[in-house]
């Protein structure tokens, strides 16, 4: 790692370092912010929000704390490498703690089924709910395994903007049928369909339609299994505190509120941004956490493309959108024993519905929720002898044109996703509400300039994934750098902020910049 002068004070050399602006202090752009600090980097974050985190931000109501996106800490080692490379402790900073079991899944039919870290606790409840599937079940979690150590340690965390590291990489993807979606090769390896979506309804929660996206996802299983499903003290608003201190203290700036209007270009290098108030900054380095399409099509729209035009953003396939409910309740601690900190609840219909959000654009009500509790475990998140609630429903995006006016619609969509809660979770739920806010897929663009309302960016389908993905090397333009969920390997949490892990193997060292 390149350090500037060492007989310079610290304040000195920040103020002489390069200056790497980084556009959106979402959990890409913040540990992109702490790896580019730790090289000697001088950085300043702008983000329109009031609150560092993205999606990965909260509000308050009433005394409790809406998480409104992400919920759950998978693969924490990614976050103590992160803390490591800045020279501390993840754990110092965070309190995590195990979901054992780290989710139930309801079926209409009563079904219930405990995920498990334990193998041999999942085992039992393969078994106990489709016997003839134990076999099955046991080469999936090899599947998992595999695909995990190929799609995630070797492809994910490496860099993927140059073509020749795709034509490396395609006999494993040959090897591995990463052209089978992983419902299909859920299908191959298991017989029931209960069993079925319980190993590949995971790309819901990245964006991803579990009847196209690659087979490679399988490798969350193994996720699941090999380090726990987790779950932060404070929730993920609390680690974005956290990284947005470290940043603080690394002689980083956070400028909150502000909104960057444009990516500015001198010939084809980015030199800085302009500011929705007219003011430039400059920069040696952009590192843009910006959703990919407004990066491209608003922030760069005065700048003809070579790849990302318009057009070709405009006919990707985008992630789903969400429609999320958040309440608190009050006098419920208690109440409703046998709904945990993570619920969900399958609708009747799996690959129908999936097809009407994906393909089709439907809005449906037959649909499959997750409700998240965090009352039960962190009682920061809500008033004493009150609990707090997420509900969350994939619904298509807004660029279907299927005459959706989530203005209309936003109310009977939510008395009919109460409807089912009190009738199959939580009778008499209604009766106790107290505070509430609803997102629709107009809250995704409109808070997160999220094209069509988009929760997760591009889907990462097969041919939108590694090299096929906007590049963490801009192919527009240069000292221009993406992280997040539209860029490689994007997609989830851990994709996010192994985005940053990316950028830091093919950013310009400080040294190179200038001495």
């Amino acid at each position: 790692m390149t350090r500037l002068d060492p007989h310079l004070p610290q304040q000195v050399q920040k103020a002489t370092a390069p200056h790497a602006v980084v556009v959106g202090a979402g959990l890409g752009g913040l540990a992109a912010s702490m790896r580019l600090g730790a090289m000697g980097y001088r950085v300043t974050i702008i983000d329109r929000l009031d609150v560092p985190g993205g999606r990965g931000s909260c509000i308050h109501k009433g005394g409790h704390r809406f998480d409104l996106g992400p919920t759950i800490v998978t693969v924490p080692q990614l976050y103590e490498d992160l803390w490591a490379t800045c020279g501390r402790n993840f754990h110092d900073d965070i309190d995590l703690r195990r979901m054992d079991p780290m989710y139930e899944i309801r079926w209409p039919d009563g079904t219930r089924l405990s995920a498990q870290q334990s193998t041999d606790a999942m085992i039992k409840e393969i078994e106990r709910i489709a016997p003839d599937d134990v076999p099955g079940y046991k080469r999936y979690l090899q599947d998992a395994e595999n695909r995990y150590w190929f799609g995630f340690e070797d492809l994910g965390r490496r860099p993927m903007h140059k073509l020749w590291e795709l034509i490396k990489v395609l006999p494993k993807f040959v090897w591995y049928r990463a052209d089978r979606s992983i419902a299909r090769h859920a299908q191959r390896r298991v017989k029931d369909p209960r069993v079925q979506f319980a190993l590949s309804f995971h790309p819901l929660f990245i964006g991803g339609d579990p009847f196209k996206v690659t087979s490679m996802y399988a490798l969350v299983s193994h996720l699941e299994k090999e380090f726990g499903v987790w779950y932060a003290i404070g929730g993920v608003a609390a680690m974005a505190r956290a990284m947005a201190k470290i940043i603080q203290e690394q002689g980083g700036t956070l400028r909150m509120e502000t909104e960057v209007d444009e990516i500015l270009l001198e010939g084809n290098c980015a030199c800085g941004v302009r500011l929705v108030s007219g003011e430039e900054i400059d920069a040696d380095i952009v590192v843009a956490n910006s959703d990919v399409g407004h990066t491209y099509e608003r922030l760069l729209r005065n700048y003809p493309k070579k790849r990302w035009t318009d057009r070709k953003l405009e006919s990707r396939r985008w992630s789903m959108s969400l429609f999320v409910w958040y309440f608190g309740t009050k006098g419920t601690a208690g109440r409703w024993a046998d709904v945990g900190h993570h619920t969900i609840a399958s609708g009747p219909r799996y690959e129908g519905l999936v097809k009407d959000i994906f393909r089709d654009g439907k809005v449906t009500d037959d649909m499959s929720l997750y409700i998240h509790r965090p009352s039960v475990t962190d009682p920061t998140v809500a008033p004493k002898g009150g609990d707090t609630f997420y509900v969350l429903s994939c619904v298509p995006h807004l660029g279907h044109n299927t005459g959706v006016h989530w203005g209309h619609e936003r109310d009977r969509y939510k008395a009919k996703m109460l409807e089912i809660l009190e009738r199959d979770l939580m009778p008499g739920l209604g009766e106790t509400i107290s505070e509430e806010e609803v997102f629709t897929p107009e809250s995704f663009k409109s808070r997160y300039l999220s094209p069509f309302g988009a929760g997760f960016s591009l889907e990462p389908r097969i041919f939108q994934s590694a090299w096929f993905r906007p590049h963490n090397v801009s192919e527009e333009a240069e000292n221009l750098f993406l992280v997040g969920a539209g860029t490689h390997p994007g997609a989830g949490v851990p994709g996010v902020v192994a985005t940053a892990e990316v950028l830091c193997k093919v950013v310009p060292q400080p040294s190179e910049i200038r001495a």
